[in-house]
């Protein structure tokens, strides 16, 4: 309890800092601990004999301040048949194969980097859609079935996007082979996976696109089995019945003009017949006599000479 809550306890007189003489009716006693005088300081040290001798731990000069440290995992000398080893830490070689990466989506591993591309055709203008990413064999296949799908419906309105979505589509496909390499995945993650669904074409979307699919295939089959029968076909060589039949004629023979003159529709006939109504001659000097006709020169038999057609009456 501090006195100064108590003025009326207080002593008389002056307080003293050292304290107060022996009673002289009291004397102190001499002991065997006679009181000496302070120590200069209160962590002094008193003279004893584990006084720290001067320069006990002293470094020697020229000595190294501390020596190396041996190497954690010393080499073995070579040579190497595949080449000298990498240097190795404390912490030891890592795992082989690297690290695994996980799926960016759930988490889980085995995952590798997908790309799947995507269009949509709006008659004037079009957009090219992608999604990339680290993903696993689950998330990574339900990308791909959303995208190939959306893509087989929405790809063909447009006159470009006919020839672009089934490019897209096709690119598509080597993404697949990348996905199907991938192992299912053995360290599930803290998210969950993508639903893959059902394949494309048990889709509706697949279903739908099943009609543009296959006229886009008639329309390209159509060009190269067009050409391999003109191929096989060869050049018409016409009896005369045909409309751009040409049969060369020859001095001497006859023929008759299936068309209106000076339209020529030239057929070769037997002088004998009724329908004989010319007579084909060889141009003299280079002309024909007045009142023949000039055949044109694809009648001759070197397709450039003009033969010459006299008129004949029958019988």
């Amino acid at each position: 309890m501090p006195l100064c809550r108590f003025p009326h306890l207080l002593p008389e007189g002056p307080l003293l800092s050292t304290p107060p003489p022996p009673h002289p009716a009291h004397p102190q006693a001499p002991g065997q601990y006679p009181q000496g005088p302070y120590p200069q300081g209160p962590y002094a040290q008193a003279p004893g004999p584990y006084q720290q001798a001067p320069g006990g731990y002293g470094q020697a000069p020229g000595a190294a301040p501390y020596p190396p440290a041996p190497a954690p995992y010393p080499q073995a000398p070579g040579p190497y048949p595949y080449g000298a080893p990498a240097p190795q830490g404390y912490g030891g070689a890592a795992p082989a194969g690297g690290p695994v990466v996980g799926c960016q989506v759930c988490g889980a591993a085995p995952a590798a980097q997908v790309t799947v591309r995507g269009h949509q055709g709006m008659v004037v203008i079009m957009r090219f859609l992608r999604r990339q990413g680290t993903l696993c064999r689950t998330c990574a296949l339900a990308t791909f079935r959303d995208m190939q799908a959306a893509t087989l419906v929405q790809g063909w309105w447009g006159p470009l996007s006919v020839v672009i979505t089934p490019i897209t589509l096709l690119i598509n496909l080597g993404a697949l082979s990348t996905i199907r390499r991938l192992p299912e995945p053995v360290a599930p993650g803290p998210r969950p996976p993508l639903n893959p669904g059902k394949p494309v074409f048990k889709r509706p979307e697949g279903i739908l696109a099943l009609v543009p699919l296959g006229l886009f295939a008639l329309a390209v089959l159509a060009v190269p089995v067009l050409l391999v029968i003109g191929l096989l076909a060869g050049p018409s060589d016409g009896d005369g019945d045909g409309d751009n039949a040409t049969t060369p004629l020859t001095a001497g023979s006859c023929a008759r003009n299936d068309a209106d003159w000076p339209d020529q529709k030239l057929r070769p006939v037997d002088c004998g017949s009724p329908d004989a109504g010319l007579r084909v001659l060889a141009p003299q000097n280079g002309t024909c006599a007045p009142g023949d006709y000039i055949a044109y020169p694809e009648y001759s038999a070197d397709g450039a000479t003009s033969l010459c057609l006299h008129p004949v009456k029958n019988q």
